[in-house]
């Protein structure tokens, strides 16, 4: 019996950032699938299955908050989680109230 690959969809518009996690995540055997654009992660996931979903909040197109509750709609079972700069309260209570799991790469008391 094989195992199935874990499907991420990664939303950032930082090239670097997006590949270093690309490259982490695929040395642990997940698939790892790359959208620079609210709009281009909206198209993979009308298209694709994804287990997970690790967003940005902010988007050349929109927030990582509009996109988790366009996601939650299309995949209700798959979590959105932030990994993000952005870790002021507000930002985590908007993407808890879209339905996100938050958390911040910045601060070790929120992991």
């Amino acid at each position: 019996m094989t195992k199935t690959k874990c499907r991420i969809l990664y939303v950032d518009d930082h090239e670097d950032s997006a590949e270093m996690l690309r490259l982490m995540l695929s040395a642990d055997d997940y698939e790892v699938h790359i959208a620079p654009t609210l709009e281009e992660a909206l198209a993979k996931a009308q298209t694709q299955e994804f287990d997970l979903y690790v967003l940005d909040k902010r988007l050349p197109d929109g927030s990582g908050t509009d996109l988790c509750r366009m996601l939650n709609q299309i995949s209700p079972g798959a979590p959105c989680i932030f990994y993000t700069g952005d870790a002021y309260e507000i930002h985590r209570q908007e993407a808890f109230a879209a339905g996100a799991r938050v958390n911040p790469n910045c601060s070790p008391a929120y992991v």
